[in-house]
């Protein structure tokens, strides 16, 4: 069986990592897929989704912080929007990731959790979740 549902994310600022395991993991629950796998997709090209302690929120910060070192909003990019850098996070987080469903939940490490990453908010976006097992 797949099943495929799309969440509205709104994030709050340019960039941040919003944590959306329990609503993902909720999506799962209410699919009655017991084994299999959850795939995960952002179609925005500056936004992109990652796994990542989510128990101290100083990581997510962190990351947020480093990547706006490493790629500046305004490092004098070409792109007449403005967002370059924001093309570039996304394009290093990456807009997918697949986790394994084992007995009706999602298979993450202790500390582990699903994030939204935004690199040009605030926006309403969205996240498809497709489902697919037995």
């Amino acid at each position: 069986m797949i099943e495929l549902k799309t969440i509205r994310v709104k994030t709050p600022q340019r960039e941040i990592l919003v944590d959306l395991t329990s609503e993902i993991a909720r999506n799962i629950s209410e699919s009655n897929i017991q084994n299999g796998v959850c795939r995960l997709f952002v179609p925005h090209t500056t936004a992109g989704i990652t796994i990542n302690e989510n128990a101290d929120p100083s990581v997510k910060s962190d990351i947020i912080t480093y990547l706006a070192k490493l790629i500046p909003q305004r490092a004098g990019f070409k792109h007449m929007e403005g967002n370059s850098d924001a093309h570039i996070k996304s394009s290093i987080v990456g807009p997918s990731l697949e986790v394994i469903i084992n007995k009706g939940k999602l298979v993450l490490g202790t500390w582990q959790g699903i994030m939204f990453a935004e690199f040009d908010g605030p926006r309403n976006r969205k996240l498809h979740i497709q489902i697919q097992g037995e």
